[in-house]
């Protein structure tokens, strides 16, 4: 009976470590430390953001850190942000948002903080969050800095940010006219191109086509679209401006036949003006960001729901696919944050499986592959089967995401491009004028040095 007794025992202390352990573990709050902070964030006035705002009660209520959100107008933002990424000390930021061209300029001015700091740290570092299974060419394109060519992935990149906010471009048509008149879905530009003039001369009150066309940034991301799927690129690889390709001039023409299948106007649309075209009714194939697929469910700015089909950008001759846009935004912690550490919590929390998924199911924009391919959210967006698909061929590369990019963008190409699609200039013409400026504008920045040296 003793010998039961003591066994019983032994058994019991042996138990209560373990016990402890277990109790101690469950009762583990990554959150505790900062509970009651105030992070402020940096976001665009843009729907994205403003339906992730909403779930920011939530995150106040499970974690204790209070979020204050500066909504700043999407072009003012960058000027805003560098007021306070520039402060030697303490900046009012603690999370920005920022347009993927924007990402190289941030980190080579020392403005953010690379989040290997805290994806290492056990104490931050939710296990359960799986980052392979964000879209990889988003985080390519939005967070990776440092790799070939300094803003794509390779054996040097460092991670900067995460996707919010992503996008990719596909094919939007209104799947009523396509049936009426018998028309099949395009998969090449060809094909785009014949059927938008066929519906501009035989559709009553419809325009083929609708795109981007204000001179400067506008056209030239209109342009850029066409660009990536024909093969063309902006420089070579030795940063030799490659707007004079074939591939680009023919590109060019590609753009001005959509530009002329599109509504009176197109030569002053923004991406708001292109997009009201569609969602209006008064054209009928978009290709842009998916984006827009939201937007034809929302009574308040569409008349075409449930009229409308996705399909994917459109290739060029017999490639394997369309080489898609990859833009939107991505966010990241401020080096100058006085709470990095609930800055990355709140981060790591809106990119979570969970809160991706919720994200979707309010109309906002996914950034996981989990997400878009849930069969139910499938059936709910069913752009969303259109996407992971396009993804595929989605390009990081889809245009040079080098500081440099302001002074290229809207200045040089925006100029030559729009005399081109307004009849003023030759394609020829105007890429021959644009390689010449952007040539001396990345002499200026040092691009040509090293090539100049004997090695």
């Amino acid at each position: 009976m003793y010998r039961r007794i003591i066994l019983v025992a032994l058994v019991a202390i042996l138990l209560v470590p373990m016990t402890a352990g277990v109790m101690a573990q469950d009762m583990f709050d990554p959150y505790a430390p900062y509970r009651g902070d105030t992070i402020v964030v940096s976001w665009p006035s843009l729907y994205h953001f403003n339906q992730a705002a909403t779930l920011i009660p939530q995150f106040e209520e499970e974690t204790g850190i209070n979020v204050e959100v500066d909504f700043l107008q999407y072009q003012a933002m960058k000027p805003a942000q560098e007021v306070e990424l520039q402060k030697p000390r303490t900046g009012e930021y603690d999370v920005v948002a920022w347009v993927v061209f924007t990402k190289s300029e941030y980190v080579i001015n020392g403005y953010l903080e690379p989040l290997a700091n805290f994806f290492v740290n056990p104490a931050l570092a939710d296990p359960s969050y799986n980052p392979d299974d964000l879209v990889q060419a988003w985080t390519e394109t939005g967070g990776v800095v440092g790799g070939t060519n300094a803003y794509l992935p390779g054996p040097t990149q460092a991670l900067y940010g995460l996707p919010f906010g992503a996008e990719t471009s596909i094919m939007v048509y209104r799947a009523d006219i396509f049936e009426e008149h018998g028309l099949a879905v395009p998969t090449t530009y060809d094909e785009m191109l014949e059927t938008a003039a066929y519906i501009t001369e035989n559709v009553e009150g419809v325009y083929g086509m609708t795109s981007r066309g204000a001179a400067g940034h506008q056209i030239v991301h209109g342009w850029l679209l066409h660009l990536s799927p024909y093969g063309g690129t902006i420089f070579d690889e030795n940063w030799e401006p490659a707007v004079e390709s074939p591939e680009a001039i023919a590109s060019l023409h590609a753009l001005k036949t959509i530009m002329e299948n599109s509504p009176p106007g197109v030569e002053a649309n923004g991406f708001g003006d292109q997009a009201n075209a569609f969602l209006q009714g008064d054209s009928a194939i978009y290709v842009d960001s998916h984006k827009i697929a939201a937007m034809t469910r929302d009574p308040n700015q569409s008349l075409v729901d449930g009229k409308v089909g996705y399909a994917l950008h459109p290739k060029v001759g017999d490639a394997e696919c369309g080489l898609s846009e990859t833009g939107g935004f991505a966010m990241g912690i401020p080096s100058n944050s006085a709470n990095k550490e609930a800055a990355f919590l709140f981060m790591q929390w809106m990119t979570s499986p969970r809160i991706d998924r919720q994200l979707a199911l309010i109309g906002a924009d996914p950034g996981r592959v989990s997400t878009l391919e849930d069969p139910e959210l499938q059936e709910m967006f069913p752009e969303y089967a259109v996407v992971v698909e396009q993804l595929e061929c989605a390009n990081p590369n889809w245009r040079p995401l080098i500081p440099e990019w302001g002074a290229l963008n809207a200045p040089i190409l925006g100029v030559y491009v729009s005399e081109f699609a307004t009849g003023n200039m030759t394609a020829e013409e105007a890429m021959a004028q644009a390689a010449e400026e952007i040539r001396a504008e990345m002499e200026r920045a040092g691009y040509y040095g090293w090539s100049s040296m004997d090695m």
